[in-house]
């Protein structure tokens, strides 16, 4: 039997990195995107925050009042969240990622695990190459980095992403499971909160190794028929889970660098030509439909803009699709008289099955 091999990819502080690539002059400094309650302020708590902010003591989850405490020596950039930002730049990277896996599963705006036992042959020194592909591709398309953990199964693909953060890419090999997880804090087990480390260390546990020193019934009489076997299994970095897509795509995007700075259309039309084929061959493969057309362009100055038009009836033909595309770049250089496009990209969303036309948005949900 092939050896399985999952791949997981976290995005690296992902809102601070799109709100730095926005804006390229706070990569310098400490950047941390907020959840403000609107009361005052200062109230909120702080939803991430960069790696130079870290520094200074600032984490997910503390008040906005204690970050600025913290940082009250540092030139920090305090920012709200800007959801949509987060949720395009996501998109264009998930649909990135799917193309590269023999199966895909969104485990939220941020992260991400793929299959590739297939088109690897169970080769985890092709999953590496291919890990190191994809990390490339999201620098140079999205200036994103990503930590990515290879492994044999799921659980230990998102413990090893985490292992060697920012930029990281760390490989569990069959062979090194046992010698990998021993030694870890127990509360590098996803699912391990606050509470569920308080009553392990009650049972003098601490690592990895020692939660693997107590049986299952020990386990499940403590933390019941779900969360025991759970951790009984994941102590020995035991793992069956299927990498499966839980959600329908909402749409589907494709983005590209131009071989120069530029906003004539003759120069952009070919790539845009190319752009608009490939995601019409994704339609195609997943028999849907599409009912709107869009266009992304990313400035010279890294500012994102898109337009969009929504079609009178659902379609899959290739030509309808690069008309609108087409129109939707003229309208976008006649309204941005000033604009100099270095990267642009086509999206169709609005997708329906062909069968029946049911718009699959009604079983998301947000």
């Amino acid at each position: 039997m092939t050896q399985r091999v999952i791949i997981h990819v976290d995005l690296d502080y992902f809102y601070a990195q799109c709100e730095e690539n926005l804006n390229p002059s706070n990569r310098e400094k400490p950047v941390i995107v907020c959840v403000y309650s609107g009361r005052t302020e200062e109230s909120g708590v702080v939803s991430t925050s960069n790696y130079l902010a870290r520094k200074y003591g600032v984490k997910a989850g503390i008040p906005i009042a204690r970050a600025k405490k913290l940082l009250e020596t540092a030139e920090a950039v305090f920012l709200p969240m800007n959801r949509s930002l987060y949720e395009e730049v996501s998109d264009r990277i998930m649909d990135m990622l799917r193309n590269c896996a023999d199966s895909f599963e969104k485990a939220g705006i941020d992260e991400a695990y793929l299959e590739i036992t297939n088109r690897t042959s169970g080769s985890f020194e092709k999953a590496a190459e291919i890990a190191a592909e994809m990390k490339q591709q999201i620098l140079e398309q999205e200036h994103i980095t990503c930590s990515i953990g290879i492994a044999p199964n799921k659980l230990l693909a998102k413990i090893a992403s985490d292992h060697n953060k920012p930029n990281g890419l760390t490989i569990v090999n069959p062979g090194e499971l046992a010698a990998f997880i021993a030694g870890l804090p127990v509360d590098k087990i996803p699912g391990v909160g606050k509470k569920v480390e308080e009553n392990l260390n009650h049972l003098k546990v601490q690592t990895v190794s020692q939660l693997r020193a107590l049986d299952a019934t020990n386990l499940i009489e403590t933390f019941g028929k779900s969360l025991g076997p759970y951790l009984y299994h994941a102590a020995r970095g035991e793992d069956d889970e299927p990498v499966r897509e839980r959600e329908q795509p909402t749409q589907f995007s494709r983005i590209a660098t131009l071989k120069k700075n530029t906003r004539d259309m003759s120069e952009m039309m070919p790539l845009l030509e190319e752009l608009t084929n490939s995601v019409a061959q994704k339609l195609a493969e997943t028999d849907m439909t599409c009912k709107s057309v869009g266009i992304i362009a990313i400035l010279h100055d890294l500012s994102i803009h898109s337009k969009s038009r929504t079609l009178e009836s659902p379609t899959a033909d290739v030509k309808t699709i690069t008309k609108n595309v087409k129109d939707l770049i003229e309208q976008f250089l006649q309204s941005m008289p000033n604009a100099v496009a270095r990267r642009i990209g086509v999206r169709l969303s609005g997708l329906s099955r062909r069968s029946g036309q049911t718009d699959i948005s009604k079983f998301l949900h947000g």
